[in-house]
């Protein structure tokens, strides 16, 4: 049986964009849902769109939460497998994110036929079932259809104890703000898009994309981690942005200690940033206060689109060693203390 066009291609030309830079800027997905109807006449929903959390969160009867989540996008990498895997492991993360544990998810699948060779798809979907299966939990069925351009993704629904629920707004003065994975996704990716990231490069940041942020289940039962959210799209200081509103305070951001890509820098100076970068950055700047002296590229860092990102926690500051040391051993290495949160008005200030 003939699978279709076999023709030599690479995956991201297929695409405009790719990854989580493909997501809508800040300032016009808030346009977007500014005139949503109010979820207030749901008692049940504990978590809607209210404060632009990871995830929604419905109540059982017998005071089990189910958490509900969808994410997908154009290729990130060429390598087809490799995209199912990161698309899959970044959107089992916004469970991971709310503190609760995956139980199934559903592929959303969209190919352009006739453009794209069925063993590729086969590859993608492979790539998927391979990062839920390590989450856990199976692919149990999902929807696909013919698209202009290649989509994928998952629908993801999860579980926790209300008591283990986590959100983005519960960030209190004082605490200490970590970070679980190192940035710069967007502009590796970039760079890959451009011919410009050799094979170390490309296995930094597939190590990094493909690291299920499972220790969210972990640190919604430490009563010490008061929000998480994941850092994706919007970049650190946007997702930052969300927590510091929601949680009305200030995040205190100390720019030397924010953990990088090994290359992240040196590529943001020559000019690897992206679209999204600057998207982001007219979005939500006037919220947040950058040294002066800062450099350019490391500001372009702060804005950049991260796919499959870590984890931003608000925990209690006496137990955030302690914290940062289990996160170590649960397999993120690069976690770091980043800064704090203090009381005033919401937004966020960058040190260094």
């Amino acid at each position: 049986m003939d699978d279709g066009p076999r023709i030599g291609f690479r995956l991201t030309e297929l695409a405009h964009g790719g990854g989580c830079g493909c997501k809508l800027a800040p300032a016009v997905l808030q346009t977007l849902l500014a005139g949503s109807p109010a979820a207030a006449v749901f008692p049940q929903l504990l978590v809607g769109t209210e404060t632009a959390d990871d995830a929604a969160v419905w109540q059982l009867p017998d005071g089990t939460c189910v958490i509900a989540t969808t994410d997908f996008f154009m290729p990130v990498v060429d390598d087809a497998r490799d995209f199912g895997r990161i698309a899959a492991t970044n959107a089992i993360s916004d469970v991971y994110a709310m503190g609760g544990t995956p139980i199934l998810a559903l592929a959303i699948l969209g190919m352009p036929l006739g453009r794209l060779p069925l063993e590729t798809t086969r590859e993608i979907l492979a790539g998927g079932a391979e990062a839920a299966a390590g989450a856990g939990i199976p692919v149990a069925g999902g929807h696909s259809i013919d698209t202009a351009e290649p989509i994928y993704g998952l629908a993801v629904i999860g579980t926790c104890r209300p008591e283990h629920l986590r959100r983005n707004c519960g960030a209190r003065a004082g605490d200490v703000l970590i970070l679980t994975k190192a940035i710069g996704v967007g502009i590796y990716a970039n760079a890959l898009r451009k011919g410009a990231l050799d094979a170390a490069g490309y296995a930094e940041m597939l190590a990094s994309t493909t690291l299920l942020n499972r220790v969210g289940a972990t640190l919604g039962r430490e009563a010490a981690v008061h929000a998480i959210t994941d850092v994706t799209g919007f970049g650190l200081l946007g997702h930052g942005l969300e927590m510091a509103r929601g949680s009305g305070v200030r995040l205190r951001i100390d720019g030397a200690a924010v953990p990088l890509l090994e290359r992240a820098l040196a590529m943001a100076g020559q000019g690897f940033v992206t679209g999204a970068s600057h998207r982001n950055w007219d979005s939500y700047g006037a919220g947040v206060a950058l040294p002066a002296a800062l450099p350019e590229a490391m500001r372009h860092l702060l804005t950049d689109a991260q796919t499959s990102g870590g984890l931003l926690v608000s925990c209690a500051a006496d137990a955030a060693p302690a914290l940062l040391a289990r996160i170590h051993a649960e397999g993120y290495p690069r976690a770091a203390i980043i800064g704090r949160v203090e009381a005033g008005a919401a937004g966020i200030t960058v040190d260094g």
